[in-house]
């Protein structure tokens, strides 16, 4: 097995969104904000090479939504998904299976693209099974009123039409799934129904891809959590619980959001579990 880091593009978000009841006279001192009250934001992507398997976990947003509509994230930076895979050696046609963490637009919305003369959508990955769990796919394309603006019908329907979606096995145990990818997966529900956080053994290390559970090492304390979330409580309840095994168990934590860390680690103190260190991916694997 082999794992890489692929980074899609960044963008911004409103900082007060981002960290819910926090005030931003706290929030700020670990992700200052530009005039505008926005924060540095990534969407970094995992890519897994596993024998014959090229497995890409998330695909961030892509490219087909309007000007207007990117106005509002305010991309900033050269990354995009092709220009990382190529710098690895990889094309989009190469990659066998997108599990998807969940299916707001900032995480799927890579895996669909315009067709070429822009009348429909397509697979942006031809040759790939798209992956999620079905009771999230159920939650996504019958959206609730918060969270209808995250779930875009155009990142989803296209993946059901093409025949290439599939759902994992969620399974009835209270922590980690081992899934048929090769990789362990922990659900969580409390910033959207059945999110799935990668488990990946690589190196003798445990890497933990954290999605929205963690978005920056600005979110670890446990009550900084995002006002995107569905249901906060449950939220700082799962967040809880997966501090204390990543304290304990030493996982290594994959930050999809964090723009400027690609991985830290955990330790206890005083006021719970705080940011031990932070690593580039290339300078620990």
């Amino acid at each position: 097995m082999q794992l890489y880091t692929v980074e899609t593009g960044n963008f911004k978000l409103d900082g007060g969104a981002m960290f819910g009841v926090v005030p931003k006279i706290i929030w700020q001192r670990t992700n200052p904000a530009d005039a505008n009250n926005r924060i540095d934001i990534a969407a970094r992507s995992l890519l897994i090479e596993n024998g014959n398997r090229l497995i890409l976990i998330d695909t961030g947003m892509g490219n087909k939504q309007s000007d207007k509509f990117f106005g509002y994230y305010a991309r900033w930076g050269d990354h995009n998904i092709d220009k990382s895979l190529a710098k690895l050696g990889f094309h989009r046609d190469d990659i066998t299976d997108v599990f998807m963490t969940h299916l707001h637009f900032d995480h799927c919305g890579g895996s669909i693209q315009w067709n070429k003369d822009r009348t429909g959508y397509e697979p942006a990955f031809k040759n790939a099974v798209f992956w999620t769990n079905e009771a999230h796919w159920d939650w996504a394309i019958r959206p609730n009123p918060r969270e209808r603006a995250s779930f875009l019908k155009e990142n989803l329907l296209p993946m059901q039409e093409s025949g290439q979606l599939q759902f994992v096995e969620q399974g009835d145990v209270s922590y980690i799934v081992e899934s048929e990818l090769g990789f362990g997966i922990l659900f969580v529900d409390g910033h959207t129904e059945k999110q799935m956080l990668p488990h990946i053994r690589y190196k003798e290390k445990t890497l933990v891809f954290v999605a929205d559970l963690i978005p920056t090492v600005g979110h670890i304390p446990l009550p900084y959590v995002m006002g995107y979330d569905t249901r906060p409580l449950l939220t700082m309840a799962e967040k809880a619980a997966f501090l204390n095994r990543a304290v304990d168990q030493t996982f290594y934590l994959f930050l999809e959001h964090d723009a400027h860390n690609e991985i830290c680690t955990l330790q206890t103190t005083e006021k719970g579990a705080r940011l031990h260190e932070t690593f580039r991916f290339d300078e620990l694997f």
